[in-house]
């Protein structure tokens, strides 16, 4: 009865900070802008079930697919297995789904392997991190808690793979001496391997039981800590990937949208018959200075991002030099986002801090980006860093006259030219006169 106690009250606890957490991701979400992006349902469900839950875009590069697959596989399927350790721990028997008989083997067989898969498939990420050192995950975006946060992540799945085939090769060897509740079920293809070995250490009986339970709490200890991490870390994309792909932007790539408070005061001035739309209030700003200008659609995407750095690995800017780096656009967008939520926390609500987005990102970011969205392209949960790229010029354009000076020519040129040319509007037609 203790056990069980102290199962719920860490259950509770767990779950309750889990959702205060989760809450206050929304609350962020929201501060965005709003916007109806609800259209087209049969082809966001299909968008959804293709790159979030059949990684589609993940397929380009096919052993990194492979493993990934395998590691997601592993975080949504044991969930399966959670589910029966969560029912034992609150009503203190254990396998009780043992009933569904050779259902129930077929499963645990099948997890098992799934378990190993994921603790090679974590190794190989890991080394592919630190041994081989692939060029995107040593670049200075990940400096920091990024780069430990990605380790911290791995490391964790393969401890708590590593003790659940440990504790079922204790069971195992229980089922064999017959101990009571340890009945002989499920099927142990990875696990009976270990058997051997622990066999050959001589364990008591009450030595048996007490390292069995020892790693069946800490396999469930360390999903209660790794679910109330996830909100912290960029790992936080195995939930948000599946709203976030519903949502995706399904207009053509380079289909930039207008901002509608300046079409509505051009057709004012063109046309003096018009009538102002009856509620209508003149814009009071441009683009995007901070979070707040943006829509929550961004804001989602960047709690979405994973940080793998496929978008800056393709961005033609960041390839030949420049600072460009559509991964770090959004990840220093996440991180100002949760600065005006802890400045919400703090204070209520949010008070002026002098920093905006502005403030992160440069001009010289904002620039290098020719808009070939690339980066949009490769993003495997349809990540769109150039809309906030675009709505940060904006404001730079139009409320700061901030650009560099080739655009300030061109826009002469349009102001007073109707062209982006030089020339006069006398004689742009000249050179035919040649034909």
């Amino acid at each position: 009865m203790i056990s069980q106690i102290l199962f719920i009250l860490m259950a509770v606890t767990a779950i309750y900070f889990f959702t205060k957490n989760i809450s206050k991701i929304r609350r962020n979400i929201l501060l965005g802008k709003d916007i109806d992006i609800s259209d087209q349902k049969p082809l966001r469900w299909k968008t959804m079930l293709k790159v979030a839950f059949g990684q589609s875009k993940m397929s380009v590069r096919p052993v990194p697919f492979f493993l990934h697959f395998v590691v997601y596989g592993g975080f949504i399927l044991i969930n399966i297995e959670v589910l029966e350790i969560m029912i034992d721990g609150v009503f203190g028997t254990h396998r009780v789904l043992s009933f569904l008989g050779p259902v129930y083997n077929l499963a645990i067989g099948f997890f098992e392997i799934l378990a190993f898969l994921t603790l090679i498939a974590c190794a190989i990420f890991l080394s592919r991190r630190y041994i081989l050192k692939l060029k995107r995950f040593a670049n200075p975006d990940l400096k920091g808690f990024p780069s430990r946060d990605a380790a911290t992540i791995l490391f964790i799945e393969i401890v708590l793979m590593g003790a659940l085939l440990k504790a079922n090769a204790f069971e195992q060897m229980l089922q064999a001496q017959g101990v009571e509740h340890y009945t002989n079920v499920g099927s142990f293809p990875i696990s009976q391997f270990l058997v051997p070995l622990y066999t050959a250490l001589h364990f008591s009986t009450e030595t048996l039981i007490l390292f069995e339970r020892m790693c069946w709490w800490f396999h469930i200890i360390g999903i209660f800590l790794f679910l109330n991490y996830l909100p912290f870390s960029k790992h936080f994309h195995i939930i948000l990937a599946f709203p976030n792909t519903w949502y995706s932007n399904l207009n053509p790539k380079g289909d930039l949208n207008n901002m509608a408070s300046v079409t509505q005061e051009v057709k004012l001035m063109l046309d003096p018959s018009a009538q102002t739309p009856e509620g209508y209030q003149p814009p009071t700003s441009f683009g995007v200075k901070d979070v707040f200008d943006l829509t929550w659609k961004n804001l989602m995407d960047a709690y979405t991002c994973t940080e793998c750095g496929r978008c800056t690995s393709v961005c033609p800017q960041n390839i030949t030099g420049k600072k460009l780096s559509p991964r770090k656009i959004m990840m220093e967008t996440r991180d100002r986002l949760e600065a005006v939520g802890k400045n919400i926390d703090a204070n209520k609500s949010f008070v002026d801090d002098g920093k905006n987005l502005h403030t992160t990102i440069s001009e010289e970011e904002l620039w290098a980006c020719n808009s070939c969205n690339a980066c949009a392209e490769a993003c495997p949960v349809n990540i769109n860093p150039l809309e906030i790229i675009i709505e940060m010029r904006r404001y730079k354009v139009m409320e700061q006259s901030a650009a560099p000076q080739s655009l300030n020519s061109m826009f002469n040129n349009l102001e007073n030219n109707q062209a982006p040319w030089q020339f006069s509007p006398m004689d742009r037609a000249k050179w035919t006169e040649e034909i």
